[in-house]
């Protein structure tokens, strides 16, 4: 039978959620889909591009259209990329390795960019955008091994609180409007 890239990479954010990062390999990905592993190399050269159409794909299915004020886009775009990245088992790790090897993963950046720019930041959108992705992926990352590690019984489960999520992801915004404050009243002067 014949795949197309989207049933691959279907098959492989379930193979992902059901057994984890370490799991998905290009050998089991073709067992699970009843073909030698080499037919997975006609859409994906490597097992890092199939991880970087994981992570698209990831992130595709958790992305709503941000509007309004520059601070409601980003706190939206950082609310819908920590929701994506729980949704799947080891989807921070995930999406946050793709991005860090620039692989791909890009649109949660390029939304922030844009809404940063929108608010006045210039030249500091890309700092503020990567340390919100850093914050963002980093909680996650966290969220997301506390989860699975209480889940494996190996630690206590204490519920994680998420308005810390987003009384950090303030904090950071906080700070961006502190700094586009200080950029107005230099350029007034």
């Amino acid at each position: 039978m014949r795949y197309r890239r989207e049933d691959v990479v279907a098959r492989a954010l379930e193979v992902l959620d059901d057994y984890g990062l370490a799991d998905l390999t290009m050998r089991r990905l073709g067992t699970e889909l009843g073909v030698r592993p080499s037919a997975l190399y006609h859409h994906f050269a490597n097992k890092q591009s199939l991880l970087a159409a994981v992570a698209d794909e990831i992130l595709l299915r958790g992305r709503h259209e941000q509007t309004g004020a520059w601070d409601v886009r980003v706190t939206g775009v950082c609310t819908d990329l920590r929701d994506s990245l729980l949704a799947y088992r080891d989807g921070a790790e995930v999406v946050a390795t793709v991005w860090a090897f620039g692989l791909g993963a890009t649109q949660p950046y390029d939304d922030l960019v844009a809404a940063l720019n929108d608010g006045g930041l210039g030249d500091l959108a890309p700092t503020a955008a990567r340390t919100l992705l850093h914050f963002v992926y980093g909680h996650a990352v966290d969220e997301q091994t506390h989860r699975q590690a209480a889940a494996a019984g190996a630690i206590e489960d204490d519920v994680r609180d998420t308005d810390d999520f987003i009384t950090g992801l303030g904090l950071i915004a906080a700070g961006i409007s502190m700094a586009k404050a200080v950029r107005e009243a230099s350029a007034d002067r």
